[in-house]
């Protein structure tokens, strides 16, 4: 059942522009190591947010491209993703929800003395955030296989915070 939903059509394409939003956000940053590079996809492509040139963005979106075909499928996986801080948030949540359980709301010193259970609770959270949060790009968030996506078009739009391109593709 949650393989139908992830090729859905249209979260399937979703998934793949993820993959090469990924894809290309590594590129221009072998290209740019000091350049902090932040991306946002949808069904239609994706935005890549960095003061780059308009030109270093269209050839590193096709390099990202023809290396995702060529097998390379680390790619579609950023260590900065939002799915990554979005896991962490969970857990550490959910972590520090669970320490807090039983405690009486109006009993603030019952709260303090499980302070340090919070805090051991939210750290092992995070500490396994981070490859959970790997995992559910490989598996839920990002599609590495690019399959029949083409890359219709790299427009340059000009925001108040920096360069942002648009990159439009289609199946």
């Amino acid at each position: 059942m949650l393989n139908r939903f992830l090729n859905h059509p249209t979260l399937s394409r979703i998934r793949r522009n993820h993959g090469l939003e990924h894809a290309t956000i590594h590129v221009l940053t072998e290209r740019y190591p000091n350049t902090t590079f932040i991306g946002r996809s949808d069904g239609r492509g994706f935005y890549i947010y960095g003061h780059v040139p308009t030109e270093a963005v269209r050839n590193a979106v096709k390099e990202a491209l023809d290396r995702l075909r060529n097998g390379e499928r680390s790619l579609a996986i950023h260590p900065t993703c939002g799915t990554n801080i979005v896991t962490a948030g969970l857990l550490a949540g959910t972590a520090s929800f669970i320490s807090l359980l039983g405690a009486k709301d109006e009993d603030w010193r019952e709260r303090i003395k499980r302070l340090p259970t919070v805090v051991a609770a939210t750290t092992l959270a995070l500490f396994f955030a981070q490859p959970i949060g790997r995992a559910a790009q490989e598996h839920l968030t990002t599609e590495p296989n690019p399959g029949l996506l083409e890359i219709v078009a790299v427009h340059p739009l000009r925001s108040g915070r920096g360069n942002v391109h648009r990159i439009l593709t289609a199946n």
